[in-house]
């Protein structure tokens, strides 16, 4: 039997279900459908079961689009502050991890159960697991057709993400409704993701596999740039940590990563100027500052012996030392792809909505938010503000 629903979410992620219980406190009467069978598996996962649920920095300077403007309206109206008050009404208690990141103390589980009680404050129906066959017109009203019978709704909202983490449930059905009325994509991509180097090129660094350190990492050029002073983690097949996931959302195929694994420290005046004072060998020497591992393999892999003592060495070579750690060039061949991508980058184009509601300008009633529109968050909680202000954006219009 047809049921009619003023408003229709399909996706019960982040975004969805807050765009759900807006407007379903509003009076509206709404059903959530999702395809999975567990709800909300990226909250679930996400900051190793705590969920870093926003970032008090956050500002339209910490999302990448085709169109940087677009977040600040919505951003603005749903700030960190105001994900904060909900928080707080229900008692889930948070600290703040690291610049800016807010984690709750227990679990993200906390995080989802507020969520489904702001829903059914808002009366909100529930359809899941339901799989879509598809999304049409019928007369002002859409139609979409389930397994579990026709819907009506006189506005939808698509809330589905991206293609990051396959194995969670992520789909490109944002993308296909899109193209179906005629919305414009940016290609999207993975974001938020360790880099992978061809195997022969990565072979001397495999030993150092589980080295973290502190590292500044910049790619890119002009605007496009990005640079962070994050931590760095080798892997058996590339660089990984939070640099990197960072970096990665900026790099283009093709092109080097910079590296400064000692960012603190100009490494050739400092040896330079240490030369007559200190009688260390160079090994001991970059031991003070690297994880011996990785002193070892950087001064092996530019020809030097970590035995040669400092005031041994020539300045042109502690020179050329000193570039290969302050600004180490690397040229990654890929990435680990979707399956370990936080975010996808790309999606519905920002010039095809409102940067107020987030509806289409194409199709009255059609709406997209959160990660299956071309706003990507850094890492650190960004990505979580953007739902929590999108979906409640479009939940204040629908």
């Amino acid at each position: 039997m047809q049921k009619q629903y003023d408003v229709a979410v399909i996706g019960a992620g982040a975004a969805g279900m807050t765009c759900a219980a807006v407007a379903g406190q509003r009076g509206k009467k709404v059903i959530l459908i999702d395809h999975a069978s567990k709800l909300a598996e990226k909250i679930r996962i996400s900051g190793g079961g705590r969920c870093n649920f926003t970032n008090t920095n956050a500002g339209p300077q910490n999302f990448l689009s085709q169109n940087p403007h677009f977040c600040k309206s919505v951003l603005a109206r749903y700030t960190p502050q105001d994900f904060l008050s909900l928080i707080k009404r229900y008692r889930i208690g948070y600290h703040e991890k690291h610049k800016g990141q807010l984690f709750c103390n227990d679990s993200s589980e906390q995080i989802i159960d507020m969520l489904k009680a702001e829903c059914s404050l808002g009366s909100v129906e529930w359809r899941m697991p339901c799989n879509i066959a598809g999304v049409g017109k019928s007369g002002e009203a859409f139609r979409i057709d389930t397994n579990a019978g026709e819907i009506l709704a006189s506005k939808v909202v698509i809330a589905t993400g991206g293609l990051s983490i396959p194995k969670i449930g992520a789909t490109d059905f944002a993308y296909r409704i899109a193209r179906q009325f005629g919305l414009r994509i940016i290609e999207p991509q993975p974001g938020l993701v360790p880099l992978t180097f061809d195997s022969a090129a990565w072979q001397p660094f495999l030993p150092l596999a589980g080295i973290a350190l502190l590292v500044e990492v910049k790619t890119g050029e002009k605007k496009a740039r990005g640079e962070f002073k994050e931590d760095l983690l080798f892997t058996h097949r590339g660089l990984s940590g939070p640099a990197i996931l960072q970096i990665s959302s900026f790099w283009k195929p093709g092109t080097p990563l910079r590296l400064n694994l000692l960012p603190d420290i100009d490494v050739a005046e400092t040896l330079i100027d240490d030369k007559t004072s200190v009688k260390k060998n160079l090994g001991n020497i970059f031991a003070q500052w690297l994880p011996t591992r990785l002193a070892h393999g950087i001064i092996e892999a530019n020809q030097f012996d970590p035995a040669i003592r400092l005031a041994d060495t020539p300045d042109r070579l502690l020179r050329n030392l000193g570039d290969a750690i302050n600004c180490w060039t690397i040229q990654p061949s890929g990435s680990e792809g979707y399956r370990k991508a936080e975010v996808t980058l790309g999606g519905v184009g920002t010039q095809e909505l409102s940067q107020q509601s987030m509806m289409s300008n194409q199709v009255a009633g059609l709406y997209f938010v959160g990660e299956a529109v071309d706003v990507t968050g850094w890492l650190g909680g960004y990505n979580f503000q953007w739902a929590w202000a999108s979906g409640t954006a479009a939940g204040l219009d629908v």
